[in-house]
C-alpha cells in the first residue's frame, strides 16, 4: 500500500514537474521571440519587429513591453494609428505608464489630434511634475493649436527647470 501511495505521489509530482518544465520552456520561447523583435528594432527592420512583437502577443496579450515595442516601430514606420492603438493597451493595463503617456502624445500629435495630445502630456507631468519632455511637447501642441501664450508659458517653465532646449525654442518663437 506505501508503495502504491508512493507510486501516485511520484506519478503526480513528475506531472507536476513536466508542467512546470513546459511553462518554462513556453516562456522561454516567447522571451526569446521578443528577444528577436528587439534586435530587429535596433537593425531598423521595423516590419520584421512588428511581427515578432505580434508572436509575443498571440502568446501573451497582457505582455506590456510587446505592446510598447510594437508602438514605436509603427512610430517608426509613420503608422501612428497603430502606434496609439498599442499605447491605449499599454495604459489601459497600466494607467500610471509614463512613456505610454509621453509617446501616445506624440503620436496623436503627428494625426493632429493636439488636444488629445496635451491631455496625454497633462497626465505625464501628473506623473512626472518635472518631465521637461513633457512641457516641451505640450509647449509644441499648444502652439499647433494657434495658443502661443500657453506654448510660451510651458517652454519657459521648462526652461527654469534647467531645460537648455527650452532656452532655443524660446528664442525661435520669439516669447518674452
Amino acid at each position: 500500500m506505501r508503495t502504491l501511495f508512493l507510486s501516485i505521489l511520484l506519478c503526480a509530482f513528475h506531472g507536476a514537474g513536466a508542467q512546470y518544465l513546459a511553462d518554462n520552456t513556453r516562456q522561454g520561447a516567447m522571451e526569446e521571440t521578443f528577444r528577436r523583435g528587439e534586435q530587429a528594432y535596433r537593425a531598423g527592420d521595423h516590419e520584421r519587429a512588428i511581427q515578432e512583437y505580434n508572436d509575443v502577443l498571440a502568446r501573451d496579450s497582457e505582455h506590456l513591453n510587446a505592446y510598447l515595442q510594437r508602438a514605436f516601430c509603427h512610430a517608426m514606420l509613420n503608422d501612428h494609428g497603430s502606434a496609439v492603438k498599442d499605447l491605449d493597451q499599454v495604459i489601459q493595463r497600466k494607467p500610471d505608464h509614463l512613456w505610454a503617456y509621453t509617446c501616445r502624445s506624440a503620436s496623436r500629435s503627428k494625426l493632429g489630434r493636439h488636444q488629445e495630445a496635451i491631455a496625454d502630456l497633462d497626465r505625464a507631468l501628473e506623473l512626472d511634475p518635472r518631465n521637461e519632455e513633457a512641457l516641451n511637447n505640450r509647449g509644441w501642441a499648444h502652439k499647433a493649436l494657434g495658443d502661443m501664450d500657453a506654448a510660451c508659458q510651458d517652454w519657459t517653465t521648462s526652461r527654469k527647470m534647467g531645460n537648455a532646449e527650452a532656452r532655443i525654442i524660446l528664442t525661435n518663437n520669439r516669447c518674452k
